[in-house]
């Protein structure tokens, strides 16, 4: 029967947004004469708000995780998700014991080493091979232990002849690839890594997958994975954790948690429909409902690079002889305009129900979050309106035999035609 080497029982955390501490003295002295002197609980954990960051609180408390409960064995690699701000980052903290629970309790068995941002651990006026040493004697090796292993990580991390500079000296790529070579080599039972991954090349990447599941595989460690790359979770992890708003969504087998995620990210925002009295628009147009359909495989349910997209919208026209032009734009997340497509030229419509598709061919757009806004002309020069942020949805990837999880660079993605010719 595998070993129980981390327990985690009813873990919660709690923040106060802005200042630090309650506000008032009075409130402060409460607080310590209930929970210092009387041994009670706090009388203002009562207090607070789910930790949804796209909406407007009444309360200056908030759970970053609520009643967390879960159990990761010997050798296993546990997959952690869930959209910004669910309480992953956190949840890694309070297990690496970079910051405590509010309330609850965590029992760990072995030496923990974390990697959850770049610079973690690193002391930046040390020198590469200073915090080598340094890192070591934090996790309790001797020097000569860390010596036997110094050559192995210095093979892996690649900076050689940095090693004796300054660690602040040192891209951010340089950085994560040193620590997460000292992380991994220093033979610690739990290995916690948060995003950090991203920042490395396709050959760290693939370098650092292989190390984490040699770690857990041939050596029995325990392997805690943050990541928003899908591909890199069902790689890598027998099992997952789906957060949402601090509380444990779902908790299983890996695809099956990738899946339920996916589907509740999508599903929210691939369909969308307004009740009459509050349909967006103008006098001339009012749009009604609006759908991405894309074209899945027998084989998945998840849209990747290749999946192929109709994006379906309904409009009422409000009058009748109005020149109209429709188009669509696609926006990165982050406001990136990739591209827009309309109409080839205006028609003219007649009052009534119209409903209009545009075909997206995959593979097209490159991995990420996109945003769909519609825009609507009169007689090709007046925008009578324009809705933004009318759909969200992601694209994924796909598995590749380089066995790189990372994002290809750039927006598109597109499969050229290419021809060799000796």
């Amino acid at each position: 029967m595998a070993k129980i080497v981390i327990k985690v029982e009813n873990i919660s955390k709690q923040y106060r947004l802005g200042n630090v501490g309650l506000g008032t003295i009075g409130a402060d002295l409460n607080r310590w004469y209930q929970t210092t002197l009387r041994g009670r609980e706090d009388p203002y954990l009562k207090i607070g708000e789910e930790n949804d960051r796209t909406q407007k609180g009444s309360s200056d408390y908030v759970w970053a995780l609520r009643d967390i409960n879960f159990d990761v064995q010997q050798g296993e690699v546990l997959g952690i998700i869930g959209r910004n701000g669910a309480g992953k980052s956190t949840l890694l903290k309070i297990l690496s014991r970079t910051t405590t629970p509010t309330t609850g309790q965590i029992k760990i068995k072995g030496r923990v080493a974390s990697l959850l941002e770049v610079g973690t651990g690193f002391h930046p006026e040390l020198t590469g091979r200073e915090n080598i040493f340094l890192n070591g004697a934090i996790l309790g090796m001797t020097r000569q232990e860390i010596k036997s292993k110094f050559d192995e990580i210095l093979d892996f991390a690649g900076v050689e002849r940095y090693i004796d500079t300054p660690v602040k000296r040192y891209s951010s790529g340089m950085y994560v690839r040193l620590a997460f070579a000292v992380a991994a080599h220093l033979e610690p039972e739990i290995l916690i890594v948060d995003e950090v991954l991203a920042v490395g090349d396709a050959e760290f990447q693939k370098k650092a997958l292989g190390k984490m599941k040699d770690v857990s595989g041939k050596d029995g460690r325990t392997v805690l994975f943050v990541s928003h790359n899908m591909t890199s979770i069902e790689t890598l992890c027998e099992s997952a954790i789906l957060l949402s708003q601090g509380g444990i969504e779902k908790m299983g087998v890996t695809k099956e948690v990738i899946k339920t995620y996916l589907n509740k990210t999508l599903n929210n925002s691939l369909k969308r429909e307004w009740s009459f009295g509050n349909r967006p628009g103008s006098e001339f147009v009012k749009i009604i409902k609006a759908e991405i359909i894309p074209e899945l495989s027998k084989a998945s349910d998840i849209i990747t690079v290749n999946t192929s997209f109709l994006f379906r919208f309904a409009f009422d026209v409000l009058k009748d002889g109005l020149n109209l032009s429709i188009a669509i734009e696609i926006h990165s997340l982050n406001g990136e305009h990739i591209f827009t497509s309309g109409f080839a030229k205006s028609r003219t419509f007649n009052k009534g129900i119209f409903e209009t598709t545009c075909y997206i061919p995959g593979p097209f757009l490159n991995i990420g979050s996109y945003t769909t806004h519609i825009q609507i002309v009169k007689d090709n020069l007046e925008l009578i309106h324009r809705e933004t942020d009318v759909l969200v949805f992601e694209i994924n990837d796909t598995a590749r035999s380089s066995g790189y999880t990372g994002k290809w660079p750039g927006i598109l993605r597109p499969s050229l035609k290419w021809e060799i010719v000796n």
